[in-house]
């Protein structure tokens, strides 16, 4: 399955021969731009510490990229890999609320302090353009619907706080040094490489993966809380054009489908994808969970003309296959 953006090459001129770093490249989102960017002819330099990235993400186009092994938290790593660098797609992290709960100093050295060793390189080296990936856990008690940029409220885990703090971190930048930097907020994106595997696997690999093995899937709570789950070819194509646009530096914007599904709704609906039987378990509902998310993305459109194309059942299609 191909992973460039459904939009026309003639939009990404500036990434042909261009040497791209993405950070976490062998990460689900990382790696479909990885091959988002080889497509688009990018000179592909990837930085990865394989904590949470796979090898086998790489398999495929390991020949056509540099491959940088080490960790954000590590400046000096972080001043080899953007040495000659263009762009930056900022997206190493540790994913999970769940596991910032249970290690949240090391949530936040990874993806503040990271994140912070990853602007600062950008700086030193005079990066054109850094586009990083935020959360929209940043909301956090907010219960306006649809999350509507400027009107966040108190976070609600250590692993929102680190993205609250990467987006503070993105204006001092801008402010204080001129760096071009914009973050996208990501609301539950899914497809096609997504590891259903570990204590903090995501929603959807984690349901298929019961599915396949004719087992119900678990729903924490009541199973009504609501998500915006967002296909990751989109994801890719807001990266991208984002990163070839100037607008917005020093900003966060919403990235989702700008529509919102149950998770009983989304078990039920893969359980039907998949054939399996019954109905879904039960578990206890998860500390710093959100209850309902749903982005606006009035400011994407606006700033840079990004929508979302594909609708959840048709994702979902396309992420069953590779779950087979």
């Amino acid at each position: 399955m191909s992973s460039k953006p459904d939009v026309p090459q003639s939009d990404f001129q500036a990434l042909h021969g261009a040497r791209i770093l993405v950070t976490g490249g062998a990460g689900f989102i990382g790696s479909h731009l990885v091959r988002a960017l080889l497509e688009l002819q990018g000179q592909v330099r990837v930085l990865d510490n394989f904590e949470t990235g796979r090898r086998q993400n790489l398999v495929d186009v390991q020949s056509d990229i540099e491959l940088i092994e080490g960790d954000i938290r590590d400046l000096d790593v972080c001043q080899r890999a953007t040495e000659g660098v263009r762009f930056v797609l900022h997206q190493a992290a540790l994913g999970s609320v769940p596991r910032s709960m249970q290690d949240p100093a090391k949530s936040l050295a990874v993806n503040a302090g990271g994140t912070a060793n990853v602007f600062t390189a950008a700086r030193d080296h005079g990066v054109q353009r850094i586009v990083y990936a935020s959360s929209s856990s940043v909301y956090g008690s907010s219960d306006r619907l649809p999350k509507v940029e400027g009107e966040e409220g108190l976070v609600l885990s250590p692993y929102a706080l680190s993205k609250r703090m990467d987006e503070e971190l993105a204006d001092v930048f801008d402010r204080c040094f001129g760096l071009s930097v914009v973050g996208l907020r990501y609301f539950n994106v899914y497809g096609p490489r997504q590891d259903p595997n570990g204590p903090y696997a995501a929603v959807i690999p984690r349901f298929f993966a019961s599915c396949r093995q004719g087992t119900a899937p678990s729903v924490f709570g009541d199973g009504e809380q609501s998500r915006d789950f967002t296909y990751v070819g989109d994801v890719v194509a807001a990266n991208l054009m984002v990163l070839c646009s100037t607008a917005g530096s020093g900003r966060a914007y919403n990235v989702g489908a700008g529509s919102r599904t149950t998770v009983n709704t989304l078990a039920r609906t893969i359980m039907r994808l998949t054939g399996c039987p019954g109905d879904v378990h039960r578990a206890e509902p998860r500390p710093g969970d959100v209850r309902h998310s749903q982005a606006d993305t009035d400011a994407m459109a606006r700033d840079f003309g990004w929508h979302a194309r594909v609708p959840l059942q048709e994702g979902l299609e396309m992420a069953s296959a590779h779950y087979v």
